[in-house]
């Protein structure tokens, strides 16, 4: 590498997306060949999400921009509006610092965003997680949207990696360094059991299911008639705790939010903690049975605590999963017997020899690495579009 420090800067628009990155984030400063900045986006600098950049402000990490888009509501309309709003503003940024290298990690519209003003400036992306499959929702299209204005990818699976290689980029391109989230499941401390249920006020005994819902976004579903589904499924147990967290910034989930506090008031079995953290959702995930609902997280992280997942609908249709996924449709009986196969003798023995696909040792460092290396020459960010030598039959 040159002897002058590359710019590296690192972009985070919320909260599920900084836990990822965090590791990778002191990796990177901690490395004397990389001058590291931080940008601050998105839900990060919403009230109505908890102003959670406090979070990165606790950890010790310099922020060195907040770029404010005005989030105030979830409908379609304020997405456009704050797409465009960072559009403006994240052009205006990064003409002024010119970074050598932007990394970004996921699908959101404020990093897509993002790279759109990268991709106009000239500014080589990294981005992490490319080539993944969310049938349900919009986030589909900007992945791969962002995959097309990218020159590295960092894929958490070999299949993700052929799938971008598919859609024209350069195989010398393309590295399969597994996932930032499970690599942090192994690097987090659990809290003990006496510790993690003071800091959330529940009783861990007995059976516990973790819930996350998000909205599907991208098809033409109610997100109330298919929550309120999942909701009277879940009425039906009387002796399993349910932990809801907060859904997604997406479209739809403040009738979510809404529905999760009206259930949780009148069902004693029911508890809602609208930010958990890393440290506390992954120990949450530790003492309970698994997780119910339609987040990545159930099908990256929790099989790495050999804990089953009860999948819903079709937003995460088309992602890679370990055997400990049980995909159900979003009615109320389908969900029920799921929930009775989970809690099943020879679902639970499976679940003792069950292995994550997203698990690779060192993928920060690996990600440092392969940085530098590409870092060791200019990026040419007018890369050419890789064809596969195949026939297609008429």
């Amino acid at each position: 590498m040159n002897k002058k420090r590359k710019k590296v800067l690192i972009v985070t628009g919320s909260r599920s997306e900084y836990d990822l990155l965090k590791p990778l984030i002191l990796e990177f400063k901690q490395n004397k060949n990389f001058k590291t900045k931080v940008v601050v986006t998105g839900s990060h600098l919403s009230k109505k999400y908890g102003y959670t950049y406090k979070k990165i402000l606790k950890d010790k990490i310099k922020i060195d921009k907040k770029i404010n888009l005005n989030i105030k509501s979830d409908n379609k309309i304020d997405l456009i509006k704050h797409f465009a709003i960072g559009l403006k503003k994240f052009y205006s940024h990064l003409k002024y610092i010119r970074p050598d290298l932007v990394i970004v990690l996921g699908d959101r519209y404020e990093i897509f965003s993002f790279v759109v003003s990268c991709y106009i400036l000239n500014i080589p992306v990294a981005h992490i997680h490319g080539g993944e499959l969310t049938q349900g929702s919009i986030d589909e299209g900007f992945r791969h949207s962002i995959t097309k204005m990218s020159q590295l990818h960092l894929v958490s699976h070999q299949e993700y990696k052929k799938r971008v290689i598919q859609m024209g980029e350069n195989p010398k391109n393309v590295f399969c360094i597994g996932s930032l989230g499970v690599q942090n499941i192994v690097n987090t401390k659990i809290l003990k059991k006496k510790q993690l249920e003071k800091k959330i006020n529940i009783n861990l005994a007995g059976n516990i299911l973790m819930v996350s819902y998000h909205p599907e976004t991208i098809l033409q579903n109610s997100t109330t008639s298919q929550f309120k589904e999942l909701l009277q499924a879940i009425k039906y147990f009387k002796n399993i705790k349910f932990i809801f967290t907060s859904p997604n910034a997406d479209p739809g989930n403040n009738k979510i939010i809404t529905m999760i506090k009206k259930f949780v008031k009148k069902n004693a079995n029911a508890f809602y903690i609208p930010s958990f953290g890393q440290s506390l959702f992954f120990s949450c995930i530790n003492y309970s049975d698994g997780m119910i609902g339609n987040s990545s997280s159930g099908i990256i992280e929790v099989p790495a605590f050999r804990k089953g997942t009860i999948n819903i609908g079709k937003r995460q249709g088309g992602r890679i999963k370990s055997t400990s996924i049980i995909d159900t449709s979003c009615a109320r009986k389908k969900i029920i017997l799921s929930i009775k196969k989970l809690y099943s003798k020879k679902f639970q023995k499976k679940l003792k020899t069950i292995n994550n696909p997203f698990y690779k040792k060192n993928t920060t460092k690996t990600i440092v690495s392969v940085v530098k290396k590409k870092l060791t020459r200019e990026i040419n960010v007018n890369k050419k579009f890789f064809d596969l030598n195949f026939r297609i039959n008429k």
